[in-house]
């Protein structure tokens, strides 16, 4: 019988991951595989991989790949999807919390509801904001930074604010965004060498709304992205420790949508926003065979 696999695919405001049981590929998911897989005109296509495995310290264990085949520790988005991933599989329900353990920390997960048309309202507990720069794996003495000047090898010059979330965050408040700009600027920041291990990196506008923060993101090994849910967690606990809205409900708006963020006293973070299934699907036998054909079978 010819080797198939099975995969999941879902979407949170249009920011989608493949959803698949790690231990039950036929072939290695490396970083050649993840790209393939992620490959929008040769492969499935999606912003990364949410790979299911056993965890002793959690209801349930995930590793998250980006299209470029590196690991992130922790993503918003991805763990909204892989609520979803295991709704769809049975293995939880709408209502209970459950946990979930990420290479960034354990997690608390809640499909809250699920509307007529199935779309899932679900909520994470994002863990606790760090703005002290070792968290960051930013260069120097270990400090919080607060508009802090970070040179850009073309010359520009941005005040970054920088945010752990269990995964690395720059946070650049600007009057108005120029998406043009911050296309040529996000990746010299992403990969400035000052970072250890790169970083996302958000670019947000905040003001005139108590409540509100319009962002434009740039993922770590993804690049332009429609929405983060881990970016909305730093931009809304960045905006909060600046003053910059009054509320600790704040709206986080990306051009795929908004997702809410709950910034509580102790900076701890609560994620909520929605999830569509897009696809069940199963890789041919001709797949399977050129992703063992990268040399890595399993």
């Amino acid at each position: 019988m010819p080797e198939r696999a099975s995969f999941y695919k879902g979407h949170g405001l249009g920011n989608d991951y493949i959803a698949l049981e790690l231990d039950r590929l036929p072939f290695g998911l490396t970083p050649p595989a993840v790209r393939l897989l992620c490959d929008r005109n040769s492969g499935i296509g999606s912003d990364g991989i949410l790979g299911a495995v056993a965890s002793d310290a959690a209801d349930f264990g995930v590793r998250i790949f980006n299209p470029d085949g590196s690991e992130a520790e922790k993503s918003g988005n991805g763990l909204r999807i892989f609520a979803a991933y295991l709704l769809d599989r049975g293995r939880v329900r709408i209502g209970p919390h459950f946990t979930v353990e990420t290479p960034g920390g354990i997690v608390r997960v809640r499909i809250v509801d699920e509307s007529d048309d199935g779309v899932l309202d679900v909520e994470v507990e994002m863990g606790t904001a760090s703005f002290r720069s070792a968290d960051v794996g930013l260069a120097g003495p270990d400090r919080e930074t607060e508009n802090e000047l970070l040179e850009l090898s073309g010359g520009d010059r941005v005040a970054m604010n920088t945010v752990s979330i269990g995964n690395p965050h720059c946070v650049v408040f600007q009057d108005e965004l120029d998406v043009e700009t911050l296309r040529r600027i996000a990746p010299q920041i992403s990969t400035h060498p000052d970072f250890a291990r790169g970083t996302n990196v958000q670019f947000a506008v905040a003001g005139g709304e108590p409540d509100a923060v319009d962002a434009w993101v740039w993922e770590r090994g993804a690049g332009e992205t429609r929405a983060s849910g881990s970016s909305a967690c730093a931009v809304a606990a960045a905006a909060v420790r600046r003053g910059m809205v009054s509320e600790r409900q704040v709206a986080v708006r990306m051009p795929g949508g908004t997702l809410r963020v709950e910034v509580h006293d102790d900076w701890s973070l609560v994620l909520r926003g929605p999830v569509e299934d897009v696809y069940r699907g199963e890789m041919t036998p001709g797949m399977v065979t050129r992703l063992r054909a990268l040399g890595f079978a399993s």
